[in-house]
């Protein structure tokens, strides 16, 4: 089958489309033909040797799938032939990757895909619809009608952050640099949102969360959080989740912090166990089945410019060009 894979990690161009043998389900594990992955930074950074894992050459990359089943392995249980089915997880603690014609999957990392979900929908919203459950429900313990703010509303983890709060009847604000992306972030339900480059921004965000309380859960998705702002305006009480940023080391203001009686949790997606993340998935999919759900996609490639899209996602993450809004999903 057809694969993309590297032999070394470097740069995108390390990536390259090959021949490798067609995988064989073990017990335990589902045949997938896929039809549909999503590009993540995780990738890019296991890619480049940013995030130093133990890798098998040739490595296949990528965490995110969705497609039908093949075959089934022994000691499969609630998958068979024909099912369309999404998952995420690939590509790491020594599992393959998904940007490959099939891949085999153990069962726990794999879910049904609902009726009404495109295949392309299913991969782009995989690990960044868990990653928001994961944060706002295991780590925030998100309650109805308290307030959430999303630093980045446009983006794969901010839009499925404000999906997922609103279908919890959580009151949301969050942030978009452009016009079309603001626009974006109101049509899928976030109540107020602002300008991240305002100069008032501070401000707007106090007008609207002090009659709510403040902000119960501050959900920051950059890279770069701005911990003095971001306690100034929380809730007492409040969670601050923290998921991105490897290299950040800001200040920390640890007297506003403890006097409101604050929690704040970093979690990185990877580290929920199966059932964990199952648990999400399943929420996903019961919103999806309602229309409720729907990954903002922004670029859909061939499998074939793997380095291309790699590339357009590295530009947007670590060069913060603005030139993606949405997943990038790869259609082998």
């Amino acid at each position: 089958m057809k694969a993309a894979l590297i032999n070394e990690t470097g740069p995108p161009n390390v990536l390259q489309i090959g021949e490798v043998a067609d995988p064989v389900p073990e017990p335990g594990q589902v045949l997938v033909r896929v039809t549909a992955v999503a590009v993540n930074p995780i990738d890019t950074y296991i890619r480049s040797g940013t995030v130093a894992l133990p890798l098998e050459f040739p490595y296949i990359p990528g965490c995110d799938l969705a497609g039908t089943v093949e075959a089934c392995g022994t000691a499969v249980d609630g998958f068979q032939v024909g099912d369309r089915v999404w998952g995420s997880n690939q590509g790491l603690f020594g599992r393959q990757g998904s940007f490959a014609e099939q891949t085999a999957v153990d069962q726990e990392w794999l879910y049904h895909t609902p009726d009404g979900l495109t295949d392309a929908d299913a991969a782009a919203g995989a690990l960044v619809g868990i990653t928001a459950h994961l944060g706002l429900f295991l780590h925030a313990s998100l309650q109805p009608g308290e307030t959430v703010f999303v630093n980045g509303g446009s983006g794969g983890v901010g839009s499925s952050v404000i999906q997922l709060a609103k279908a919890a009847s959580a009151v949301v604000i969050t942030t978009a640099g452009n016009e079309p992306n603001r626009e974006y972030c109101r049509q899928i339900g976030a109540d107020l949102v602002l300008d991240y480059r305002s100069a008032d921004l501070e401000d707007a965000l106090r007008e609207f969360s002090e009659p709510r309380g403040g902000i119960h859960v501050w959900f920051e998705t950059q890279r770069q959080p701005t911990l003095e702002r971001s306690v100034a305006l929380m809730a007492p009480r409040g969670r601050l989740v923290l998921m991105a940023g490897r290299d950040a080391r800001p200040e920390f203001p640890v007297g506003p912090f403890y006097v409101k009686d604050l929690r704040t949790v970093g979690f990185a997606m990877f580290n929920a166990s199966a059932d964990e993340q199952r648990t999400a998935a399943e929420a996903i999919n019961r919103l999806a089945a309602d229309g409720l759900w729907k990954p903002k996609i922004g670029a859909v490639m061939p499998l074939s410019d793997v380095a291309a899209a790699h590339q357009l996602q590295e530009d947007n993450t670590l060069g913060l060009q603005g030139t993606l809004s949405g997943k990038i999903v790869l259609k082998p």
